[in-house]
């Protein structure tokens, strides 16, 4: 399993103090969830007051016999000051949720994490965002949709937050970097586990526009398959809205939009070719009241009105050139590239050999090269293995 390196000019973690130390050691107590920790904390004066308690106390706030004892054992403070030491180490830090920047959208939800590990900005994780999510397994409709969107939305200051799973996710960070602009990732591992591990460029690169990884896991902790439907939460929490691209009928994108729905969060979807699998969750979603996404307008229509002013605001004036839709190519093409780009599609890919095929009466081997050549240069085509091209959008 890969690591994360530990990063350079990160800002140090906080120092050291008995109430973000509290939160911490009673997550790492055994058998304490989220909402029994929120529950316990509201009837204590301060979280470091749980240090101070009698077991018979402890245990009076309906912990397990095991976590009350771990804790009066001194055991939970001694694993916090361990697991606060090797934070301090990778440059990350923690949010817990008495901290200034615990995100206050976060605390809306039923059951919200009582401290977060994040690697990057944390005051990121205030600004309002737009989850992207989606199959594991994309078309090359999906993933163009995906960088599309989420590289027209974080133009507009609207924070890209995903997962940074194969396939859509990892489409949509990708759409927010091409803007230059911080996104960022709710991992179902610790800080310092990427997975998949074929990301780790991708992780660095979130890290190095100012972007945040996020996690509500200790440090070291391995992809666990129940980790990811708890992170799902998270990511949709975070978010003033969920956009699902793709998803297969039985899709862990369920689940976020599932959460998405019991937070009161707007969901969006964007349609697919009713006869592929993976348009299966977003169809079903449009037809059960998920509005339709196309374009970017679509989302930034329907923000709430306070989020788009306050977007607005932190954005200077766009020009004209850098706010039109990005679904038409760029006019200046020579005639050999308007060609080749008439044949490619944006939902499937085509073979070099089928290209030349319906080219053959009207340019030669060379002149369809070059032009490949050229339009992936610009960015209005892709690349695929196999020797395989598809229109971006």
């Amino acid at each position: 399993m890969a690591t994360m390196p530990q990063t350079v000019n990160q800002p140090s973690a906080p120092s050291l103090d008995e109430d973000r130390l509290a939160w911490l050691a009673l997550v790492l107590a055994p058998g304490l969830g989220p909402k029994r920790i929120l529950d316990a904390v509201k009837q204590l004066k301060a979280p470091g007051q749980i240090f101070e308690l009698p077991l018979t106390a402890l245990e009076g706030l309906r912990f397990p016999a095991e976590a009350a004892q771990f804790i009066f054992d001194g055991k939970a403070r001694q694993a916090a000051e361990e697991e606060w030491a090797r934070v301090t180490a990778q440059g990350a830090t923690l949010v817990t949720y008495s901290c200034p920047d615990y995100p206050e959208r976060l605390k809306e939800i039923y059951d919200p994490p009582p401290v977060l590990w994040v690697r990057g900005a944390a005051t990121l994780l205030s600004r309002p965002g737009i989850a992207i999510v989606g199959t594991r397994h994309p078309s090359p409709y999906g993933t163009g949709m995906a960088e599309m969107l989420a590289r027209d939305l974080a133009v507009r200051r609207l924070l890209i937050i995903s997962g940074m799973a194969r396939g859509i996710d990892s489409s949509a960070h990708k759409g927010a970097l091409a803007a230059r602009m911080p996104t960022v990732a709710v991992w179902g591992t610790g800080i310092d586990v990427i997975y998949p591990k074929e990301n780790k460029k991708l992780a660095e690169e979130i890290l190095a526009t100012g972007g945040a990884i996020v996690s509500e896991l200790p440090m070291g902790t391995f992809p666990a398959p129940q980790n990811f439907p708890r992170r799902n939460r998270i990511l949709s929490g975070l978010a003033v809205a969920v956009l699902v691209v793709e998803a297969a009928e039985n899709s862990g994108t369920r689940v976020t939009a599932r959460c998405a729905a019991d937070q009161n969060r707007d969901l969006y979807a964007v349609p697919g070719n009713v006869t592929s699998k993976g348009s299966w969750t977003p169809n079903t979603l449009i037809k059960q009241g998920a509005k339709l996404v196309a374009t970017w307008e679509d989302v930034w229509e329907d923000l709430p009105s306070q989020v788009r002013l306050e977007l607005e605001a932190a954005a200077p004036l766009e020009s004209k050139s850098a706010t039109t839709a990005s679904l038409l190519p760029d006019p200046v093409l020579r005639p050999e590239e308007a060609m080749v780009l008439e044949v490619l599609r944006t939902d499937d890919s085509l073979q070099i050999d089928e290209i030349l095929e319906l080219l053959e009466t009207q340019l030669t081997s060379s002149e369809v090269f070059m032009a490949l050549f050229e339009l992936e240069i610009t960015g209005r085509i892709r690349q695929l293995p196999g020797k395989n091209y598809v229109r971006t959008m």
